[in-house]
């Protein structure tokens, strides 16, 4: 269970991984994390949390530091509208649960920032604890699904090919 962090903007990689600590280590780029439009947002998220954002979640550049931010600040899942394809893959390939929301449940009067909620990972919905509700979100095909619960791409392709 976590907290809903909405954000009706879209949200860019540039404010996910801002360029000017993109050599820095990832515990210092954490530290900038959506500065940009949420300043206390790195310093008040919390392992379980999920992110609500609009169209085109993580739009710009092809950082994959943009997802691996996310999942290093303990992020459970991102749910948007729509993705930008490289965030999308990033995201899949470093094992950070990506969901599209159908657009028309994006104004759901319940889904409001500070929501408690967490996600249902195999059964790809997003549960409103205080309401006691759950919301349909389209589901990872299998094949992702897999690669998502082994932790990402590198180690699902370790447990693919670990000899036994």
């Amino acid at each position: 269970m976590g907290r809903l962090w909405k954000f009706e903007e879209t949200i860019d990689t540039d404010v996910l991984a801002p360029g000017p600590y993109m050599n820095s280590p990832l515990s210092e780029l954490a530290r900038h994390c959506l500065e940009a439009v949420r300043p206390e947002f790195a310093t008040s998220v919390k392992v379980g949390d999920v992110l609500l954002v609009g169209e085109d979640m993580g739009v710009g550049s092809s950082r994959e530091q943009a997802a691996e931010v996310l999942k290093y600040l303990g992020i459970q899942a991102v749910v948007a509208t729509s993705f930008a394809g490289i965030f999308y893959r990033n995201a899949i390939n470093l094992g950070l649960p990506v969901f599209v929301l159908p657009s028309y449940l994006a104004d759901f009067p319940q889904l409001k920032d500070g929501a408690q909620v967490s996600v249902d990972f195999d059964g790809a919905k997003l549960k409103l604890i205080d309401f006691d509700k759950d919301i349909n979100l389209e589901p990872l095909p299998n094949f992702l699904r897999d690669l998502v619960a082994d932790g990402g791409l590198v180690p699902h392709l370790e447990k693919r090919f670990a000899v036994s």
